[in-house]
């Protein structure tokens, strides 16, 4: 059996997590080794989702497990999400602690709509269009704002983002205590 290989993931600061992300097609080369390497790196970031531009690729493609959730909502919730779009969101809105693998050790209250419409295909390549609510459609959502590059803290308010700026900086510089592989922008040859 051949060992997945497991990306870095990048870091705050990198250009590739403020660009939008590409379409891709179904002769994507090496697709499905890319989406288990994908897994293989967001289990071992200890995360519950994970977009391709946080492993430097910027195609519109994003994977979700909420099982390390312990709410039963998501402990089923293992989807690929290939080319996705947000057809809607509605609902009330709720705030929920976000973090992200790229902004490591940084959590901060994000608002967002407790229902997600969403059109992708997934794996094997099979068109769905599917409603989301709960934790699930939070995970997609965040997910999806890679894409579009845009992260969390784009979400907060512009105090709260001056007040984390230092720290924001230091992940760029590589000045971070984290348990995964990362590649830091401040770090680049």
């Amino acid at each position: 059996m051949i060992k997945n290989m497991i990306f870095p993931i990048i870091a705050f600061g990198d250009p590739v997590l403020k660009k939008r992300a590409n379409e891709i097609q179904k002769d994507y080369p090496d697709l499905e080794k890319l989406i288990a390497d994908m897994y293989e790196t967001m289990y071992r970031s200890k995360g519950v989702g994970l977009a391709a531009p946080q492993i430097g690729l910027s195609i519109r493609l994003f994977i979700t497990d909420g099982s390390p959730f312990e709410e039963e909502e998501v402990e089923d919730f293992r989807e690929v999400f290939i080319n996705p779009v947000i057809r809607g969101e509605e609902g009330t809105l709720w705030k929920f602690n976000e973090g992200c693998l790229s902004i490591p050790n940084i959590r901060e209250d994000v608002q967002r709509k407790d229902t997600v419409h969403i059109e992708y295909y997934d794996e094997n390549w099979n068109f769905k269009e599917r409603t989301f609510t709960g934790l699930a459609a939070r995970i997609i959502q965040h997910e999806y704002d890679h894409l579009e590059g845009v992260l969390f803290t784009d979400r907060i308010s512009p105090l709260r983002r001056r007040l984390l700026n230092n720290k924001l900086l230091d992940i760029s510089k590589g000045n971070v205590d984290v348990d995964y592989r990362m590649k830091f922008p401040a770090l680049k040859r």
